[in-house]
């Protein structure tokens, strides 16, 4: 399996975690609950993104933004 920070670099093209995002991350890979509050435009969605395609199976995301949910979506099709 790859590292968190080998998906955020070679899927997302970041080359480093911002702050908190790399303890929410390794929370959520320990299979641990994590509630991650961040003002707008703090990398919340990395923090879900990178773990789902870290781990196997289906990942869940509820999002009450219907218009985030259709750009995310849109964009990791894009990435493949």
């Amino acid at each position: 399996m790859p590292t968190p920070i080998d998906i955020l670099r070679q899927t997302f093209g970041y080359q480093e975690f911002r702050p908190h995002q790399a303890e929410i991350v390794d929370a959520a890979l320990a299979g641990r609950d994590v509630l991650a509050v961040m003002p707008t435009s703090a990398g919340k969605s990395i923090c879900y993104q990178v773990p789902a395609l870290g781990l196997d199976g289906l990942t869940i995301v509820v999002s009450p933004l219907i218009s985030l949910m259709a750009d995310q979506v849109g964009a990791l099709r894009q990435m493949g």
